[in-house]
């Protein structure tokens, strides 16, 4: 049977590219240039490796590895799964044996025999697979690994002191197939643990750098908001694979400005570090805290000199009392203008009667004057206030 079979070999490899273009969408198309050649190639490659193992009659050929391995590499290339090419493995066998089975059925072959060419067949074709999925799984790592180094070089570049045009941008982000959105927000995240693979969930439009001095996450910001908050960012994160970890959210900007969000977020975290700010907020998840509802926090402590002389400005008025009596006066002041003036919740606020408010005021009125009742002088007072108050809370530490 040896000729026979032979004989046939091209025939059969040329119906089986036949069947193959016809009936799978994906090949559909001219056979032309490094793919088409790979298919071709691949086909007339495996039948006469098969027969050759079948017959015995030749030296196995280690062609037929480097073939289905890049076959396998081919299908990463045009960006789709290893469903497709097996699919033509299989549509492959279906062709070679329906040819396979008229040749020795009529010469003749017991059915014993053509049960066993049958297995050999099928084996083959698992074998070929198997040969196939190493390409694709060799061909995805080194694809995951140029993608993963193109994306750190964008964050590098979008975080960067010195703003990089918008052009330059498009290209890298181009280059890392990230979409490059309009405004994002940089997050300054704790490693869970020390562990980097604690981030494996995070969603491909997040951009990641666990590696650099302080370790962040790039968040698109969709412009759609209204609120500021597109679907819940710190729940954004809890899904993304924070959960349970610490991060601080820099405040949305556009995208050229994205090294002022790292820069606000890596100071808001120096500030819940010093009990400056409060973290969590209640019920959310993980200990996230997010810039753009501390953004007076992080204006009045950029300069702690300026918020200083700030602070002793709005209280000068104070001077005459002991530091006890001063402290007093002042916290009272700041919740009337906070409060509006009413002793009661003023009391409530404080915790004292609202005639210790009223007597408290009254002291007030005399040294400020007219000044606490202008709106521009109040604004003014009341920014003081809350730098003292500020101040006081970043210097604990170092005063314990």
């Amino acid at each position: 049977m040896a000729p026979v079979f032979r004989e046939q070999a091209g025939t059969v490899a040329q119906r089986i590219i036949e069947q193959i273009q016809y009936t799978i969408p994906e090949y559909q198309r001219p056979l032309e240039g490094k793919f088409g050649l790979a298919i071709r190639d691949g086909v007339e490659q495996g039948v006469v490796d098969f027969l050759d193992r079948l017959l015995g009659d030749a030296p196995v050929d280690d062609r037929t590895d480097t073939v289905f391995r890049q076959l396998g590499r081919l299908e990463v290339v045009e960006g789709r799964g290893l469903e497709v090419l097996h699919s033509a493995f299989r549509l492959g066998v279906r062709v070679g044996w329906k040819r396979l089975a008229e040749i020795g059925l009529g010469a003749g072959l017991q059915v014993e025999t053509m049960c066993e060419l049958a297995g050999a067949l099928f084996a083959y074709m698992d074998e070929l697979s198997e040969l196939s999925h190493e390409g694709y799984t060799a061909a995805q790592k080194r694809a995951a690994g140029a993608l993963e180094r193109r994306r750190k070089r964008l964050l590098e570049v979008l975080v960067a002191e010195t703003p990089a045009p918008r052009d330059v941008l498009e290209e890298l982000a181009t280059a890392a197939a990230w979409p490059l959105p309009q405004r994002l927000a940089v997050a300054v995240v704790d490693r869970p643990g020390g562990d980097p693979a604690g981030y494996s969930d995070l969603p491909d439009d997040v951009l990641v750098d666990l590696e650099g001095e302080v370790p962040c996450v790039v968040l698109p910001w969709p412009e759609s908001t209204t609120d500021g908050d597109p679907g819940g960012t710190a729940a954004r994160l809890a899904e993304a694979g924070l959960r349970g970890t610490r991060a601080v959210i820099g405040p949305p900007v556009p995208v050229e400005e994205a090294a002022h969000s790292l820069r606000w977020a890596r100071r808001l975290a120096e500030l819940r570090e010093a009990g400056v700010v409060a973290a969590p907020t209640p019920g959310s998840e993980g200990d996230v805290v997010r810039a753009d509802e501390h953004l007076l926090t992080l204006w009045l402590l950029s300069d702690p000199p300026l918020a200083r002389l700030l602070g002793d400005k709005a209280v000068a008025p104070l001077a005459e009392f002991n530091v006890r009596q001063r402290e007093r006066l002042a916290e009272t002041l700041l919740a009337w203008i906070q409060r509006r003036g009413s002793a009661p919740d003023i009391a409530a606020q404080l915790d004292i009667h609202p005639q210790t408010v009223r007597y408290r005021m009254h002291q007030v009125d005399e040294r400020y004057g007219d000044r606490i009742y202008d709106p521009d002088s109040r604004v003014w007072i009341a920014v003081g206030l809350l730098a003292r108050n500020l101040l006081r809370k970043q210097d604990a530490p170092a005063s314990l």
